[in-house]
């Protein structure tokens, strides 16, 4: 299968097969991982494998219940890491706790764990595996962190369960290009685009096999936000990566 065609096979797998990756297979997902786009060359990210069944088992736990967590064959954290930035300025001397201070820098380090968990989730896929991204590890950020005992200007941004898939979730419809896709400039008239959005998803999980609901894309994504508020993120990056003295 070529790479364009695979990549619009994504689906989340939530349920594993009792079979291990080998250490192998693993060394090339880190690779792929690590071979992704990054920033002017930051590699600004660190990737953990929690291997640990009972440490796996207590993130799985708070990062929402997710007992499937601890059923994939690895489970990986993708962490923004600009520690290594931060030891290499003091060793040089030179000053950059300004910019380390700026949203730019956190969103360097989010931005370069999202590029190589997405070079790991391709990588997965072709080998016949299955994945799941976990945005739950940011519920309980703080208690994630301790757990990992991530240091100073290193933060969790999501989890990834990687495993050989045992049923997979059907295909989502996605929003039609020309409600995402805009040329030369924003395009501000697309309510209607996304109004038929709404009753194609809202026939997909009404007709979903196993898991049928009345509901629509928007009924899902501005409930998940309003449940998942994570108020407590701000605080969390400031004393984490900004301000330092």
């Amino acid at each position: 299968m070529t790479n364009h065609k695979l990549l619009k096979k994504h689906v989340s797998v939530r349920q594993f097969l009792d079979k291990k990756i080998n250490e192998e297979q693993v060394k090339e997902l880190i690779l792929a991982a690590q071979s992704a786009s990054s920033a002017s060359f930051l590699q600004a990210y660190t990737i953990i494998g929690v291997e640990d069944d009972k440490l796996k088992g207590k993130i799985a736990e708070l990062a929402g219940n997710q007992p499937f967590i601890s059923e994939g064959s690895h489970f990986f954290v993708f962490c923004a890491d600009l520690q290594r930035l931060h030891r290499l300025s003091q060793e040089r001397n030179i000053d950059i706790q300004p910019m380390l201070e700026g949203v730019d820098a956190i969103l360097a380090g989010a931005i370069d764990a999202s590029l190589a968990a997405q070079n790991m989730t391709v990588a997965a896929e072709s080998m016949g595996l299955g994945v799941c991204y976990i945005g739950g590890i940011r519920d309980a950020i703080v208690e994630i962190s301790d757990l990992l005992e991530l240091p100073e200007y290193v933060f969790p941004v999501f989890g990834l369960v990687v495993g050989y898939p045992k049923a997979k979730n059907e295909l989502k419809p996605r929003i039609p290009m020309a409600g995402i896709y805009h040329i030369d400039k924003y395009n501000k008239d697309t309510d209607e685009i996304i109004n038929e959005y709404e009753e194609t998803t809202r026939r997909y999980y009404t007709n979903r096999i196993g898991n049928s609901s009345n509901k629509t894309w928007g009924d899902g994504t501005v409930n998940s936000f309003h449940r998942l508020s994570r108020m407590g993120m701000k605080d969390y990056l400031n004393k984490q990566c900004l301000a330092k003295k």
